[in-house]
């Protein structure tokens, strides 16, 4: 049964204000939204699309909500629904960055952030354990996650060469055990060549101009941001998590828009707000204009960020959707999509590490060579945020708490041992 376009808007509404608590959390929401509560969708069709989603790069939870507006009500349903779900935590998310760039640097603040990244560095581990437990099956996938975990700490590796190796690796096997793989029928495609490739160019050309026009103004800035984020946009296998890697590689070493510390105390943020952890684009983007030039410039990135970083959404959902039952019963291209998963156990275990150095260590070092591993310096350990990062463990993995209420009980106690021993 498909509803009408007011009752569609306001159940994605719903949706979208609900989704906190990352991906599982959201797809759950959704679940009991459209096939428990109402007969929008059937439980195949659901299980089906987020199937496909997660074969995609970018935030499955969006993507997932975007197809089934698409199924009940076309592309204005898709529309409403994608935008009813990111809007919403956009909008907080754009609040949290001012305030944050205003007033995040006093002494105080940074102490409440302390207790915010040491929960982050769990929560982070929570995610590298419980993908690993779901991927690595069998042990071609552990050693391509454990390769990819040291080209990438080790050897400093670009993260979009990685996930290519691991699609091609996976394309690989396939192609050496094709005659073994179970015959599977080859389904009618429900659209025709045309209206594929006139969805994709107008898709395209929605991506692009906003960076043509930075460009054609001469806004350098403006445009290294767009193009940097929508190079993201392309190689996001895996979720936040997993693209964080990257984006702390390129935003904080290489660009130098933001540093170590403020990249996790965006997670942080990111954390809090409904809708897809990826927001932390976000605030990277806020930052970084911020940093170049000011608010209006930093308003400017953040918009230009959401714009690259969405819109390919859409592009995958609307030229991709109407050929989900084929596309899904490619042998070769869910073997290249498993074996990225795996690489992206390895991207997400070089975060943690990331991460956990940066937040437990005033300072670390990297050799500069070609084996170049990030190295703490012992004498820097900060002894409060390893006792922070325990109480974390402790609320989330044995008391159950729920993230939104154990990040606002870990950075009150941040501040609060900030003011006992200051």
């Amino acid at each position: 049964m498909s509803p009408g376009l007011p009752e569609l808007t306001r159940i994605f509404a719903r949706i979208g204000l609900m989704s906190f608590g990352g991906p599982a959390a959201q797809i759950a929401v959704m679940h009991r939204e459209l096939v428990q509560d109402r007969p929008w969708l059937t439980e195949r069709q659901f299980l089906n699309a987020l199937s496909f989603c997660m074969l995609l790069p970018g935030p499955e939870a969006m993507q997932l909500c975007t197809y089934a507006g698409w199924r009940l009500r076309g592309v204005p349903g898709g529309l409403i629904a994608g935008l009813l779900f990111v809007l919403p935590g956009a909008l907080v998310m754009l609040v949290l960055a001012a305030a944050y760039a205003r007033w995040g640097q006093l002494p105080l603040a940074e102490a409440l952030f302390l207790g915010v990244k040491a929960t982050v560095v769990i929560v982070v581990l929570q995610a590298l354990f419980r993908l690993a437990r779901k991927t690595l099956r069998h042990w071609s996938h552990g050693t391509i996650a454990m390769a990819s975990f040291i080209a990438l700490y080790a050897f400093d590796a670009p993260f979009p060469l990685v996930i290519l190796v691991a699609g091609a690796i996976g394309i690989g096997f396939a192609g050496g055990s094709t005659g073994q793989l179970p015959a599977t029928p080859r389904p009618a495609q429900p659209t025709t060549l045309g209206r594929t490739l006139k969805q994709a160019a107008l898709w395209l050309a929605l991506w692009f101009a906003p960076l043509l026009l930075a460009h054609g103004f001469g806004a350098d800035s403006l445009t290294a941001i767009g193009l940097f984020f929508s190079k993201l946009a392309v190689v996001s296998f895996g979720g936040a998590y997993a693209v964080l890697a990257y984006m702390a590689q390129e935003a904080v070493t290489t660009h130098g828009w933001l540093s170590p510390a403020q990249m996790m105390e965006g997670l942080g943020l990111a954390e809090t707000t409904p809708g897809p952890l990826i927001l932390v684009t976000e605030f990277v983007g806020y930052m970084a204009g911020h940093g170049l030039s000011g608010p209006v410039l930093a308003l400017l990135a953040a918009a230009m960020t959401l714009w690259v970083t969405f819109i390919p959404c859409f592009l995958w959902i609307f030229v991709a959707a109407p050929h989900l039952d084929w596309l899904t019963t490619r042998p070769r291209l869910t073997a290249a999509l498993d074996a990225i998963t795996a690489a992206v156990v390895g991207v997400i275990a070089n975060l943690s590490l990331w991460f956990a150095l940066h937040v437990f260590f005033d300072h670390v070092t990297r050799a500069d060579n070609v084996f170049a591993p990030t190295l703490p310096e012992p004498g820097s350990l900060n002894a409060t945020a390893l006792g922070l990062a325990g109480t974390a463990a402790l609320l989330l993995l044995a008391l159950r708490v729920s993230l939104p209420l154990t990040l606002a009980i870990m950075a009150t106690l941040g501040a609060g041992l900030f003011v006992l021993t200051a």
